[in-house]
């Protein structure tokens, strides 16, 4: 019984451990400069989500430098962060969560 528990437990823990979450990684990284419906020193959320893709919102979180362009901007300021996929997939859909509002 003792080891069932013990599995039980630890499955527990890696699933949670394994899940991003949108609003978490927006807190980490991004609320300095973006808020989810004001202007701040970037573009609210609700903006961005009614102008993006999800792809094209990963990719300009992924590497600035080379979308900026491509996105109409004449320059960028946003800072290169190291994100891995899921953290990309779960700020996205976060943002997009503010299309409309």
């Amino acid at each position: 019984m003792k080891k069932y528990l013990l599995l039980t437990i630890l499955l527990h823990s890696y699933i949670y451990a394994s899940q991003v979450d949108g609003k978490n990684v927006f807190e980490t990284y991004c609320w300095g400069c973006h808020h989810q419906t004001a202007m701040a020193f970037g573009p609210p959320f609700n903006e961005i989500a009614s102008k993006r893709t999800k792809a094209e919102i990963e990719a300009y979180i992924a590497s600035p430098k080379s979308m900026y362009k491509s996105f109409g901007y004449k320059r960028t300021v946003m800072t290169q962060f190291n994100l891995n996929d899921k953290e990309r997939d779960s700020i996205a859909e976060y943002i997009l969560s503010y299309k409309g509002k």
